[in-house]
């Protein structure tokens, strides 16, 4: 059935089983078009064909409407009855059959993986809430959607935050990259966070502070666990935290080239990856720089694809850490003669109701611009109840205001 024309268009409505429409959804978000021009696709081809495809399963097929061009659907409508089928089956032939010509894109393989250095001196901000939901909104998967936000405007940023206003989102396709978290705190809340066991502090036992310090006697493939949820299609892996951690950087002062030490450790892991995010600790030691050295941009690789990602609150005491921090990374920058490049500000838990000391400080925040800031947090309980019931974000509020910020933040860095 069709409706009067608008414009070079008119409405069609028939009928598609839910699973093809899904896939249709998907698949047109991944290629970035309308669905009706991937619809209007279809019928083309579906027209141009010298036979009748093969039948497609269309039981349990409900009410789907688009708008296709003028006169279209009148043709499509002459052909099924020519082929003696119906207007549901044909039309879910052409569905199916824009779907085999347009492919879910793949993503290329880079040279290195992205690393994430996830830091700031002053414990507290959020740093493991932001490596975990980052680390799962990257490993989310593709042939699904999920609600992000979509506004880039930092005053719709301070209304959005707040619970009583609803966030702008769109519904897009999981990015689907193979992801390592790697907790690099030897406080370990990554690795409680996520449900796993921390490596035992046993003289028998590699961790990855074993690794970086040549003590180890196996391989650090030994020690990656993966986090298990359907969502993530077993893309999204944890190296879990050891207390021995508090002792690395005396154990570095004795290492030649430390810098370089946890770059060394992580080598091995790094052609499974396409993400690593390093949970670091609050500390401006050796550890440190050991993190934003391997976060520092490698020959060939383009500029942003990796460095540091700083996470902040809106509050004083986040400022005066964010500028030793950043002294620490111009130092490493400058000495070693390397380039390192920022990927942003991380403004989280952000609550304008906390009043002017809030918003004033937020506003400080953005008015740096480089780095910039990429993305607000709003201080909402679903991180806490997610920490509380030791799983990822995404995985317990998918659906949530944090969860959608945090793909955008996937998106923005990307």
């Amino acid at each position: 059935m069709s409706s009067p024309a608008s414009g070079d268009r008119e409405k069609v409505v028939s009928k598609l089983p839910g699973w093809l429409r899904q896939n249709l959804k998907v698949r047109a978000a991944q290629h970035g078009v309308e669905i009706q021009s991937a619809v209007e696709q279809g019928i083309d081809a579906w027209l141009a064909l010298a036979a009748t495809p093969s039948t497609v399963e269309t039981v349990g097929a409900d009410s789907f409407s688009t708008f296709l061009p003028v006169g279209q659907w009148d043709r499509f409508r002459q052909t099924a009855g020519d082929r003696k089928v119906s207007l549901i089956q044909g039309l879910a032939q052409s569905v199916e059959l824009w779907l085999e010509k347009n492919p879910a894109p793949t993503v290329p393989s880079a040279k290195y993986p992205r690393r994430r250095i996830v830091c700031n001196q002053k414990g507290g901000v959020g740093k493991t809430a932001v490596t975990a939901g980052l680390g799962a909104a990257l490993a989310e998967e593709r042939e699904a959607l999920h609600p992000v936000r979509i506004s880039r405007h930092f005053a719709a940023q301070l209304e959005a935050v707040s619970s009583d206003d609803p966030l702008e989102v769109e519904d897009l396709p999981g990015l689907g990259r193979r992801t390592l978290l790697v907790d690099f705190d030897p406080q370990r809340h990554l690795t409680t966070q996520l449900g796993r066991e921390e490596i035992p502090m046993d003289s028998s036992i590699d961790s990855l502070s074993k690794h970086m310090t040549g003590e180890a006697k196996g391989d650090i493939h030994d020690l990656v666990v993966p986090i298990e949820d359907d969502r993530y299609g077993g893309r999204l892996d944890l190296l879990p935290g050891c207390q021995d951690g508090f002792l690395l950087d005396v154990a570095l002062s004795k290492v030649r080239f430390r810098e370089a030490a946890l770059e060394r450790a992580l080598a091995p892991l790094e052609a499974s990856y396409d993400e690593i995010i390093v949970d670091c600790p609050p500390s401006l030691g050796l550890s440190m720089d050991t993190a934003i050295y391997y976060g520092r941009r490698r020959e060939d690789e383009p500029a942003g694809s990796s460095g540091p990602l700083i996470v902040v609150q809106a509050e004083d005491s986040s400022a005066d850490a964010y500028d030793l921090l950043v002294t620490q990374i111009e130092d490493l920058r400058n000495d070693m003669g390397v380039e390192i490049d920022y990927l942003g500000i991380v403004v989280n838990l952000y609550d304008p109701r906390r009043g002017f000391i809030a918003t004033s400080s937020l506003e400080a925040w953005i008015e740096i611009k480089d780095p910039k800031v990429v993305a607000v947090i709003g201080d909402l309980t679903d991180q806490r109840k997610a920490v509380r019931l030791k799983q990822p974000l995404l995985s317990f509020a998918p659906r949530g205001e944090q969860a959608a910020t945090m793909r955008a933040l996937a998106r923005e860095i990307s």
